[in-house]
């Protein structure tokens, strides 16, 4: 509650947090926009492949051209102004960066980009939820090793969540579920590239005109966002998703007291302590008045009759034993509220919001049968997507994690709704850019949860 206060402190000393931003896409955009309206943080660089698509997100959000003229990184501290890059590496090298905000969306560039941060003792905002799940644990161990902050994005759905976890285990309280909201039914995990706009009651070409990304909203809609972000959640509170993955079951802000609890109470729980998103339909596509599709939520157990007395008498939503009870805010604001971690790592050294176990997997399943030779897709395309499952379950079977499962063949075929696993590829180019990931998941062993 005095992140405001420390900014202001660093402009008027003159010397801002500076931050190099990595990837220039949307939630990077938005980043963009809201830094130069924060006292005391100064984007130094922002590395991106294509400049010159950079520069033209930067016009998009009414950025003056003067202000990313800057040829390098000390005429950008001399002068306040931004150097635009290819070279990303080089940026996040420079001495005067304190903060990386890593925003590619790419996992294999995520996780390279995160670790040479740590190497060279920069903070690192992990945007890349992608990246994360595949080895957050592992950055973070090498981020404290550092003596640096290694944090998910706050105004993503995941910190939001971590943070409300937090929240009520600082209380005292015992945290039943939590998770997000989403547009979901059992059909959309079918959905690819070329199928996606209609059921968002889009044509093709109304959304190439309006520059929207057909792999990108097919992860949302087939379910894969869900599931990255799920297991992230798990990784930073040590909640479980259930054993065969997300439910989605419908609910409302009404109904996630009486849903979301232990099946022997009514709900529909296995066991307390998961990950679940709840859908914005019912299971006849009727929109629910009361969704949560943009938000996030904790259902939490009041455990004695005392709790469950000040929660009647304060007007907590419960269920009707008053026993469980629940919190949730009803939008995100995504990469308008980043410069909260930003500001969070470099003036608190605190995350918001870290994965420091592996509790949960994100894996590859066949979205119809898949044949011997084909090539995989990866996030967002026609041939898989991804299941959240407990971690021990994911290492037993040797499960593709939807992060690598882009770009190698099959060497067999996978039935549809199968787990793709390892064994069912034909060998990955040595070498490739698969390959230091892959490393860094044989070290999440230790990091796992049973």
């Amino acid at each position: 509650m005095n992140l405001h206060r420390k900014l202001a402190a660093r402009a008027a000393e003159g010397r801002p947090v500076r931050v190099a931003v990595i990837g220039a896409g949307k939630f990077g955009s938005m980043f963009l926009h809201q830094a130069p309206r924060t006292p005391g943080l100064h984007v130094l660089g922002i590395g991106d492949l294509s400049v010159p698509r950079a520069r033209a997100a930067l016009a998009r959000i009414g950025w003056p051209a003067d202000a990313s003229a800057a040829p390098d990184a000390e005429a950008a501290a001399r002068t306040g102004a931004t150097w635009v890059t290819e070279d990303s590496l080089a940026l996040i090298a420079d001495p005067r960066v304190e903060v990386v905000v890593e925003a590619t969306g790419d996992p294999a560039a995520g996780l390279r980009h995160a670790r040479h941060a740590i190497r060279q003792r920069k903070h690192v905002v992990m945007v890349n939820v992608e990246a994360d799940v595949l080895a957050g644990p592992v950055l973070a161990a090498e981020a404290v090793a550092a003596g640096v902050v290694y944090s998910m994005a706050y105004g993503d759905q995941p910190a939001l969540v971590v943070e409300m976890v937090d929240t009520l285990r600082a209380a005292g309280f015992s945290v039943i579920a939590a998770g997000k909201g989403t547009k979901y039914l059992p059909e959309y995990h079918a959905s690819t590239p070329e199928t996606v706009w209609g059921f968002y009651g889009l044509g093709a070409a109304d959304a190439a005109e309006g520059g929207m990304n057909p792999r990108m909203f097919n992860s949302f809609l087939d379910g894969t966002k869900s599931g990255i972000e799920m297991a992230a959640i798990a990784n930073a509170t040590g909640l479980f998703p259930p054993e065969d993955g997300l439910a989605f079951p419908p609910a409302g802000t009404s109904a996630l007291t009486t849903l979301l609890r232990p099946h022997n109470e009514g709900g529909i729980l296995a066991r307390k302590g998961v990950v679940e998103v709840v859908s914005s339909l019912t299971r006849e596509g009727e929109e629910i008045a009361d969704n949560l599709r943009w938000g996030v939520y904790a259902v939490f157990e009041g455990e004695t009759d005392y709790a469950r007395r000040c929660f009647r008498e304060y007007g907590v939503a419960t269920d009707p034993s008053g026993r469980y009870a629940a919190l949730w805010r009803p939008y995100h604001f995504i990469g308008l509220e980043l410069g909260v971690s930003v500001a969070s790592a470099a003036l608190r050294a605190e995350p918001t919001g870290c994965s420091t176990s592996w509790s949960a997997d994100c894996v590859a399943v066949a979205k119809r049968p898949l044949r011997r030779g084909e090539v995989l897709d990866g996030e967002g395309g026609a041939l898989v997507w991804g299941k959240c499952i407990p971690a021990a379950r994911s290492a037993a079977m040797g499960a593709v994690p939807i992060g690598l499962a882009h770009g190698v063949a099959l060497a067999r075929d996978v039935a549809a709704g199968g787990f793709v696993t390892e064994a069912d590829l034909a060998p990955r180019p040595a070498g490739g850019p698969a390959a230091e990931a892959l490393a860094m998941r044989a070290e999440l062993a230790t990091f796992s949860l049973d």
